[in-house]
């Protein structure tokens, strides 16, 4: 098993917390974001996933993309741990909270957007960070409202243990803290992210622990 993985991605970050989780130890291949334009875009990465982005996983030929899909795989392949209730409702909560930063926040402040600001609209610097805050801000404000009502939230986003929803929240958490967003607003999301990142598998997923952290 091989992850196409880059130490400050998100979306990879994602990924590496459920496969430690899940105590899967994939051979990590660095792809740099930044250098030579993006290595993304070379023509040997894109000749493997022709979306040109981060992470994909290699399950011996076997190729998945995007972080949900590869989590999911995961999931069916490795099913304990599990980061997904047995309960119907309790999976669609967690699905619904995961898919609440992966669709909702995270598109609209990765890399090639906050590059498309600035390259191609020419916004400033602070144009760029005003952007980002607004969208992040937008996103955990529901989320931090959902979390705080809902009886099913614990030491995690649903229970006590590390779901789906934890493995997303977390990388978003740090992405925020990376472009100086006053997250004190969001005590329950900060809760639960200081909770996540005691255990050993997010500790050992986080991007300042990567082989490839620079």
């Amino acid at each position: 098993m091989k992850l196409y993985t880059y130490f400050r991605s998100s979306a990879a970050y994602r990924v590496r917390i459920a496969l430690a989780l899940k105590g899967l130890q994939p051979i990590m291949i660095p792809v740099h974001l930044l250098r030579d334009g993006g290595e993304q875009s070379s023509p040997e990465y894109l000749a493997l996933n022709r979306q040109g982005l981060i992470p994909a996983l290699d399950d011996d030929g076997t190729l998945v993309t995007q972080s949900m899909a590869i989590c999911e795989y995961l999931e069916e392949i490795q099913p304990i741990p599990a980061l997904l209730p047995a309960d119907p409702a309790a999976r669609a909560r967690v699905r619904a909270l995961a898919l609440a930063i992966a669709c909702e926040i995270h598109p609209l402040n990765n890399l090639r957007v906050l590059n498309y600001l600035t390259g191609t609209l020419g916004l400033s610097e602070a144009q760029k960070l005003a952007w980002y805050h607004h969208w992040i801000r937008l996103g955990f404000s529901a989320l931090e409202a959902q979390l705080a009502a809902e009886s099913t939230s614990g030491k995690f986003c649903h229970g006590d243990a590390p779901t789906l929803a934890d493995v997303f929240l977390v990388p978003q958490v740090a992405n925020a803290r990376r472009f100086d967003l006053d997250l004190s607003a969001f005590p329950t999301l900060l809760r639960i992210d200081a909770n996540c990142r005691e255990l050993p598998a997010f500790i050992a997923a986080a991007p300042q622990n990567q082989a490839d952290a620079v």
